[in-house]
């Protein structure tokens, strides 16, 4: 890519205090990268840190696997704070509570030099590439390296600011856009593989929108990308939101954007949240564009289902077979004779894990309980267990309807055995959802959902697996 006048005058400059410096040229170890830190860190020159910050951004492109595993450890050993320093400046404070400079000298000591560091470092162009990288390779790090989490809160904390949303940038995907950032879509989409170029063609047809959030210091890599389709009702399936012989619709005809993907693009921003913004901005520019538009919602996976029913004598399972089999008492004579198992779970599992689409019309009312216990029920961390459900349920979105054997691909039936679920995003109880999740855990959930949530409530009264959450009664 052709450099900007800016980087083309920051390179001259860094290249003036890398003379002035004289530093070598060549690889860099992790142990000389330290080294450079520490005297970007300890100078003030604009030249020379300049230089300084490129020779850094530089060294960690350069760095393997190891090197930038050697690297983080460096970081994490040389770049903390004094804590010396915080407990005198904190008993200063603790004497002196209404003196000015001693609280701006407790907050400059509690600082990690670490984030004044990766402030420097940011300064050369196209760092933040570089930066975004490494704290990635820092992720895949933590599991086996917990320690190193002081690091990444530094990180964590410094890309909030940088990735606000007032910085980000919403652009529409089109078939005329760049082909290098449509291949990215075809890189990055998790949720449904786009299979070629004329799949992605078809979803960016005149009944189909795509969306991107960019950033300025990454201008021609996505963050993240919704696609959105235009469609008459709720989608139940995902077959005719993906198929790419489906007739083309009149967009003006539509009734109803589904998000029906949404991907983030790059995994060391995770933990950065950018998808509520995208899509309340995104229903923001549909309904100018089609005020026909009566309803925004998504079909979206349960990524951990599966995984939740076949590990339910797990400890940690958050719905356990007790309450399970309380689940499934209205539907265990069928499931028994059709499977020839004795247990309601067991019986359920083995004609899943068979061609479950031979039996769809008896396992889709139990399979719809459970999912809906697991997605209004099921609790990890004070919070919904379900990831997606999490997300968009504090987005404000309302639970709108469970849809069993929705998708039959591969993947799908790996993750849920099929369900998908349709959120709703009502633009005028968005922030009173939102507000009553986050404050209280308390579930939306539409009216034709709530008495079988009753029911569901009502199998687990008498099974001591933990408490439920609460239920809200929308009011349509």
């Amino acid at each position: 890519m052709r450099a900007s006048w800016l980087e083309r005058l920051w390179d001259s400059v860094a290249d003036r205090g890398r003379e002035l410096l004289h530093l070598p040229a060549g690889d860099t170890r992790p142990d000389d990268l330290g080294e450079l830190c520490h005297r970007l860190l300890a100078g003030s020159g604009e030249a020379s840190g300049t230089a300084l910050a490129r020779e850094v951004r530089r060294g960690i492109e350069l760095l393997d696997h190891a090197g930038r595993s050697a690297f983080l450890e460096v970081l994490a050993a040389e770049f903390r704070p004094d804590r010396e320093a915080i407990l005198a400046a904190a008993e200063t404070y603790r004497q002196q509570p209404d003196d000015l400079d001693a609280y701006l000298r407790l907050s400059a000591v509690v600082e990690s030099p670490l984030q004044e560091l990766l402030r420097r470092i940011n300064r050369a162009p196209h760092a933040t590439t570089a930066l975004v990288m490494l704290r990635a390779h820092l992720l895949d790090l933590l599991r086996e390296r917990p320690h190193l989490r002081v690091i990444d809160a530094d990180f964590q904390h410094l890309f909030y600011s940088w990735f606000n949303r007032g910085f980000l940038e919403l652009r529409r995907i089109d078939w005329d856009c760049a082909a290098s950032v449509l291949e990215k879509l075809i890189a990055y989409e998790a949720v449904h593989a786009i299979r070629d170029w004329s799949d992605l063609r078809r979803r960016l047809a005149d009944d189909r929108r795509c969306f991107c959030f960019f950033h300025p210091a990454l201008p021609n890599e996505p963050l993240i990308f919704v696609e959105v389709a235009l469609v008459r009702g709720l989608p139940a399936a995902a077959a005719p939101l993906l198929d790419r012989n489906a007739p083309l619709l009149d967009p003006r005809k539509a009734d109803a954007a589904i998000f029906y993907s949404i991907n983030n693009c790059q995994d060391g921003l995770r933990g950065i949240s950018f998808g509520n913004f995208l899509i309340k901005q995104v229903a923001a520019e549909l309904a100018v564009e089609f005020p026909g538009i009566e309803h925004y919602a998504t079909l979206s996976p349960l990524p951990r289902f599966r995984a939740v029913l076949e590990s339910l004598d797990d400890p940690r399972n958050p719905i356990g077979r007790a309450r399970a089999n309380a689940l499934l008492a209205d539907d265990a004579d069928k499931l028994q004779a059709a499977s020839g198992q004795e247990e309601p779970v067991a019986a359920l599992l083995a004609l899943l894990t068979d061609d479950p689409t031979v039996q769809r019309e008896l396992l889709e009312p139990p399979l719809t309980r459970l999912a809906l216990a697991y997605l209004a029920r099921a609790r990890r961390h004070d919070s919904v267990y379900d990831p997606v459900a999490a997300f968009h349920l504090a987005n404000g979105a309302r639970l709108e309807r469970i849809n069993p054997f929705a998708d039959l691909s591969p993947e799908r039936m790996r993750g849920s055995f099929g369900v998908m679920v349709n959120y709703l995003y009502d633009p005028e109880r968005v922030e009173s959802h939102h507000e009553q999740f986050i404050n209280e855990g308390v579930v939306a959930v539409a009216r034709p959902l709530q008495k079988e949530l009753r029911r569901i409530d009502a199998a687990w009264s008498n099974v001591a697996e933990g408490e439920p959450m609460r239920l809200m009664t929308h009011q349509p």
